[in-house]
């Protein structure tokens, strides 16, 4: 029985290990875009192999994400955590030394394996170890100071680019891993999911995985003249996709049972996350890019101008969440990519005259707004329209829902704007493909806008009254923290990433 208290010194280390460990996956993906105009200069490369350094971690991630969360359940969720925390930090380490961009992109995938592993466990070991009554504290603990850590992301990574090299960015994870190893080895307990072993579903974890990497390569290099090499990949990737829901139809214990899309706010709430978060994740990959090339920012002025997003986010995304509860979903997930889409349309005026106050910031603002409104309103809405008896698998899901919508954003929107080769090093054509790809990106938040207004429905007052404000996150950088109401937060998953 669970029995740990945040008011006690074991209870506080607990916390302070989770938030480290899912911390570091989180700091990494804010930091990683920061670099990648350096990255890409260092290296001679291509947009396509800054997608790949991108895509690469999302991908295994993603991949694995369902099969990680498992894994901890039969096996241990604080061993898990801990393998995952040692996997993350050798390719971090990988990554650091490597010497030419296919390594950094393979060592960004074993990364993705080593997040796959780490940070389900932190939010499960959170449920496993405090008490009920504690379980809330804890969460809400760990998402602030999670909050913290993706704040100081953008400003730290910067900061480490511009004093000394992009290589720290990755070498930032070695004391931290080795911090969290310590306190972890120390005072976190080991638990696993009550009841026999769960059978691992190993092959609808690799069909999915090799799904998206086979329709992810596709679309990346739908740049390029050769036909064969688009369609070859990606067609074998949509056959593997296909494969992947046979196999979850039949699987005695399947990693995404598909009877939880029978609930149709479940299905309404993730079809708008895929739309919405690919017009986000779209924007989030060129606007640092941009920042530097064409703007001529500094790794650091880029960082710290995109801080305002994290700190709106910090500071509203609690109350946004409460509204949601007490007047249902709808509205908010209506109106904030409309929101949302507006600050992508300000972003028009990245490639143009004018300075931080008048160019940039108005952006970044009404960007950050449209996030705060919607963020926790759809991420609840997707976990609290699952059955009880899928809590855990429906936070994944959405989770991972999120991921994939970034993955092809990525791998797609660089090509639809005519940002390929080596573009990005040129400021006007750079600027003039930003252009399209705003617009682009607008256009589909919009498309998410609409979507909601249609298919989300407000449910009774009382369904949503238990959400508690703090329980609920970005798909960007964090994972969903809890997937039903008035029951226990589930053993998964993931930094929603993203």
């Amino acid at each position: 029985m669970p029995d740990l208290r945040t008011s006690t010194s074991r209870g506080r280390w607990v916390i302070a290990a989770t938030v480290l460990g899912s911390g570091m996956a989180a700091l990494d993906a804010t930091v990683v875009g920061i670099a990648l105009p350096t990255v890409g200069q260092d290296f001679h490369v291509g947009v396509d192999s800054l997608q790949w350094v991108v895509n690469a971690y999302t991908l295994t991630l993603a991949g694995l994400l369902l099969l990680g969360g498992t894994l901890g359940d039969t096996h241990g969720r604080r061993k898990m955590f801990m393998i995952g925390v040692v996997w993350f930090a050798t390719a971090s380490l990988l990554c650091g030394i490597a010497p030419n961009a296919p390594v950094l992109i393979a060592a960004r995938a074993l990364q993705g394996v080593g997040g796959a592993l780490l940070t389900p466990g932190s939010l499960a070991i959170l449920q496993a170890s405090f008490a009920p009554e504690d379980r809330s504290k804890a969460i809400g603990a760990w998402s602030g100071l999670g909050g913290i850590a993706s704040a100081a992301g953008p400003f730290l990574g910067g900061w480490l680019i511009g004093a000394v090299s992009w290589r720290l960015v990755f070498f930032i994870n070695l004391p931290l891993a080795a911090v969290v190893l310590a306190v972890t080895i120390r005072h976190v307990p080991e638990s696993t999911a009550p009841g026999p072993a769960q059978k691992l579903d190993v092959l609808g974890a690799v069909a999915i995985s090799l799904a998206l990497a086979g329709i992810t390569y596709g679309l990346i290099e739908a740049s390029g003249h050769d036909l064969a090499m688009m369609l070859v990949p990606l067609l074998i990737g949509l056959a593997l996709f296909g494969t992947f829901l046979v196999i979850e139809s039949r699987a005695a214990a399947p990693i995404m049972p598909l009877s939880i899309f029978t609930s149709r706010q479940f299905s309404a709430a993730n079809a708008v996350t895929f739309v919405v978060y690919a017009a986000l994740s779209g924007a989030v990959f060129l606007v640092p890019v941009v920042l530097q090339v064409v703007r001529g920012y500094t790794p650091l002025q880029a960082g710290t101008s995109m801080l305002p997003i994290t700190v709106i986010m910090l500071l509203l995304s609690a109350r946004s969440g409460a509204l949601a509860a007490k007047i249902g979903p709808r509205l908010q997930m209506t109106v904030g990519p409309v929101v949302i889409a507006a600050g992508m349309l300000l972003f028009l005026r990245l490639p143009g005259p004018g300075n931080y106050y008048t160019a940039v910031l108005p952006a970044v603002v009404v960007f950050g707004l449209g996030l705060a409104i919607n963020v926790a309103p759809l991420t609840a809405t997707a976990l609290a329209a699952a059955p009880a008896e899928h809590a855990g698998i429906a936070s994944a899901v959405n989770n991972d829902v999120a991921r994939v919508a970034g993955l092809i954003a990525v791998a797609v929107l660089p090509v639809a704007s005519g940002i390929t080769g080596e573009i990005y090093l040129h400021p006007v054509a750079l600027g003039h493909g930003f252009r399209i790809a705003a617009l682009i990106s607008a256009a589909i938040c919009l498309a998410g806008g609409v979507l909601a207004a249609l298919t989300i429905r407000n449910p009774a007052p009382e369904v949503c009254a238990d959400v508690s404000p703090a329980e609920v996150s970005c798909g960007l950088d964090a994972p969903p923290l809890r997937s039903r109401i008035r029951t226990k937060l589930p053993d998964i998953v993931a930094d929603h990433g993203s």
